[in-house]
Formats: structure tokens, sequence, C-alpha cells
């Protein structure tokens, strides 16, 4: 990945995001460590216009250009974002409600976040079976 000015400058270069079958991956950081433009530039709408990479599913490219191409080629899931988003707005609005201090509601949105990745992680592996 080159840099957006400075166009000799290589910023990122022979990174691999690899994922196995059945891997769930997150990207985490800091404000400001770039996670946002990644999952841009995975979807082909980056800042920078000498940014280049591939996603690769099963070896062949996926086309990740749009939101539809990208769930077409199974890279991310419509039901999956949308289910997460209400599970986490009914956790947020029902923990305010009972007063339940911000400390706490991280500590239970992480669990719950875990949770529901071992149940994912479980599901397909039995599915797989």
């Amino acid at each position: 990945m080159g840099h957006p000015v400075d166009h000799q400058r290589k910023v990122v270069d022979g990174v691999s995001l690899r994922v196995e079958r059945g891997e769930i991956v997150g990207i985490a950081g800091l404000m400001g460590a770039g996670r946002t433009e990644l999952a841009m530039s995975v979807f082909g709408r980056s800042c920078g216009r000498y940014l280049l990479g591939t996603v690769l599913r099963d070896g062949a490219e996926a086309r990740t250009r749009t939101v539809p191409e990208a769930v077409d080629a199974g890279i991310a899931s419509v039901l999956g974002a949308v289910s997460g988003g209400l599970v986490l707005g009914v956790l947020n609005n029902g923990m305010d409600l009972v007063g339940i201090g911000t400390d706490w509601q991280q500590v239970i949105k992480g669990l719950a976040l875990l949770a529901a990745v071992g149940f994912d992680v479980w599901n397909k592996r039995r599915a797989g079976s």
C-alpha cells in the first residue's frame, strides 16, 4: 500500500490478513490507528488513489468494490451486521434503564460478543461435520 501523498513511499507491503475457513476476524485498535481506512480499502473505497490489494476467497479473487458484491462473495453478511447491531442496541438501552455503570456495561458487552463469536464458531464446526 502506498502513501496517499508521497507515492514512492510504501506504508504497508506484503501483509496478509489470511483467514481460515470458520474463522471470524475483527479489526481493533486505538482511534487513529487506521481501522476505518483498512475496512474501506477492502471495499474499494479508500481515500488514497494508489492503494492496491486483493481479497481472495478459496484462492479466487472476491470482488468487494461494493457492499452487495462483498455479500455475494461471502465476505460480509447483512444479517450478521443487523443482528449484531440489534443485540448491542438492546443491551445498551437495557443496561442504561436498569442503571448499570459504564464500566460493567463494557464488561457485559464484551462477554456477550465473546459468547456470540463462540456460538458462531461452534455452530459452523457442527454444520461442517
